[in-house]
Order: C-alpha cells, then structure tokens, then sequence
C-alpha cells in the first residue's frame, strides 16, 4: 500500500495545486492514482471543489469526496454549525486503505493545517497519517514567516510517530525576494526533511500540458519530477 498524506502550514498555500502535480506526475508514469479529500469546505454541493481542481489537471484520477460542508470554516466547526455527520480518522484511514486495494498510490490532502479536527473527538489529518503508516508531505509558503509554521508542523508530526518526507514550497514567486531565497536553505534544516520541490506561483490558471511540464519542474525525482533542490537554490540566488 503507497499512501501520501498532504498537509500544510495553514490554509491557502497550495495543498491542492500540490496534490494534483504530484498525481500528475505520477499518472504519467502510468500508475494507478487516487485522490481522497476527506473534508471540502466552504463549498456548495454544485460548486467547483478542490478534486474538481486535481482532475482537470492531473487526469483520470479516481477521486474520493467524504464529506462537503458549505461554511468555510474548520471541519468540526463546520459540521457542528451544518448539523451534518463530523468525520473521524477511522474513517478516512479506512476509506484510504479501500482505495490502496485497487490504486498503486492513494494521495490523501488535508483541510487546513496538520492538526485542525475533523470532530468533537479530537481526531486530526496527524491521527490518519500515524494510523496508516504513511508519509507526510508539508506544503509550505515561500515568504517570511514560513519557517516556524514548517518547523511547528513537522515537530508536532514527528512527535506523534509521523515520518515527514519532505517539504513542498506551493507558490514560488517570479520574482523571489531575499526572505524567499533564504528559506531555500533554512526550510529543509527546520523540517529536519528534504525541500521535495517548488511549484511556480499561479499554477491555478494553467492549461493541462503546462500544468504537467510545470510539475516536473518543479517536483522532486521521488515523484517523477526534475527538481534538485542545490540546483534550484543556485539558480535563484542569481536571480
């Protein structure tokens, strides 16, 4: 069984844009791919959620949707406030392993950061990760500031049993500052787990096949990409 757990320092640095790029990747080396988001927020049952994004991007990826809560709040929040059913982790750690029986690797994305609850009992995306024995990859910001939220997030993973397998920086400016260009080299040391990659910034609006060459750009060789992490720091250094 291959599973992936995606988190992130907080909300809105590119967990989704990640997750499709890395099944992206590794649709197009021909493996069995599937996609489970367990709680979508702030979103209404016919409105564009986050696995609509990952399929238009990454392709016939099977995709799995376990709850849909419309206020754009926390998952226990939001169930509490819809009167709709909370999750827990049993159940997305069961319904990973139902889509590990028919997929060579599930990707598993988050809601928020690594310990937002799903419910009154306290279970967070760190209980599925430590329950399956999965990976965990850290989807970070580029800008000042990232580098406590990246290292709360990987101490408070690596403290529950949680392997962090690395960090992925969601939106790399065009035009990367002296803060940014610093963190190349401090995210890594901070994670005490390798810099896997760094997607371009607007990734969002991109077409298809610019979406893939951009993911092998910017993603490390563990998913199928190019990214070098010493290359990609001198490269930016010179900008």
């Amino acid at each position: 069984m291959s599973v992936l757990v995606i988190t992130g320092t907080d909300t809105g640095v590119g967990k989704t844009v990640v997750c499709a790029a890395i099944a992206a990747m590794l649709r197009e080396q021909g493996h069995r791919v599937a996609v489970l988001k367990p709680a979508q927020t702030g979103v209404a049952p016919t409105e564009e959620g986050d696995l609509d994004v990952v399929r238009r991007f990454a392709g016939e990826v099977t995709t799995s949707e376990l709850r849909r809560y419309p206020e754009p709040l926390a998952p226990e929040a939001a169930a509490r406030r819809s009167g709709l059913e909370p999750l827990t982790p049993g159940a997305i750690a069961e319904e990973a392993v139902r889509l590990a029986e028919t997929h060579d690797h599930v990707l598993v994305e988050g809601a928020g950061g690594l310990l937002v609850r799903f419910g009154p009992d306290g279970g967070t995306l760190a209980d599925v990760a430590w329950s399956l024995g999965a990976p965990l990859v850290i989807v970070a910001r580029a800008a000042l500031g990232t580098l406590n939220a990246t290292a709360l997030t990987a101490e408070v993973a690596t403290r529950r049993g949680v392997d962090v397998a690395g960090v992925v920086i969601g939106a790399w400016p065009r035009e990367p500052g002296l803060a940014e260009r610093c963190n190349l080299v401090d995210l890594p040391e901070v994670a005490g787990a390798p810099l896997l990659g760094a997607l371009d910034e607007e990734l969002s609006d991109a077409q298809a096949p610019e979406f893939l060459a951009a993911a092998r750009r910017g993603l490390s060789p563990r998913f199928g990409g190019e990214f070098d992490a010493v290359r990609f720091r001198g490269d930016s250094a010179r900008t």
